[in-house]
């Protein structure tokens, strides 16, 4: 693997999926990892309960999705019945290969958990620990995220309101430190404690 977009993907995938770890992909089924491949990404799973374990190695390739469609696509088949052809089962280390073919699955959508995490984890800069823009989050009301954040120039804890959509609010994420700033957005904050002033953006 030495295209660089290839390499990229590959992190991509990595980065979303690490969350996985402590979490069940689907009932039943737990991520062993996420290996790499020529022009593919492999994600191993574990199914099955404690009698009845089966080690599955799914390939997605890298120009057929983007990395946010990915465990949407491992949803989809590992909690209803597949159908594959003998040429996209192998094996591989002990595991059971299946080449999906993304184009033909519907991906299931993203839980309300995952399209938070999706935001908050955006948000949050490890390497910017002196200074950081989100300080906290609060899931609320239907599909509402509630993030905490700071302004460098002023006092005081700014509450943001973001909708959380299907597809991930990439623009709306980039442009968050921003439009903190835009006083249109401004809203008074008098029933939540925790943030000086609210800013609107669920209709952003």
């Amino acid at each position: 693997m030495t295209d660089p977009e290839d390499l990229e993907q590959q992190a991509a995938v990595t980065r979303l999926l690490l969350h996985y770890l402590d979490a069940p992909v689907a009932a039943y089924s737990r991520l062993r990892g996420v290996l790499p491949a020529p022009g593919a990404v492999r994600i191993a799973i574990r199914a099955g309960d404690d009698e009845h374990v089966m080690d599955l190695l799914y390939e997605i390739p890298y120009d057929t999705v983007a990395p946010y469609y990915v465990p949407g696509l491992l949803r989809t088949v590992l909690t209803g019945p597949q159908l594959y052809s003998s040429s996209d089962v192998g094996e591989v280390m002990g595991m059971t290969l299946i080449r999906l073919r993304p184009k033909e699955i519907t991906p299931d959508p993203e839980p309300e958990q995952g399209r938070a995490l999706t935001v908050v984890r955006a948000l949050s800069d490890p390497g910017d620990d002196e200074n950081p823009f989100l300080i906290g989050f609060w899931m609320h009301g239907e599909g509402l995220l509630r993030l905490y954040a700071r302004r460098p120039d002023l006092p005081g804890v700014v509450g943001v309101d973001v909708r959380l959509t299907e597809t991930p609010a990439i623009a709306l994420i980039a442009s968050l430190p921003t439009l903190v700033e835009d006083e249109q957005y401004h809203r008074p904050a008098p029933e939540d404690p925790h943030c000086d002033l609210l800013v609107d953006l669920t209709d952003w």
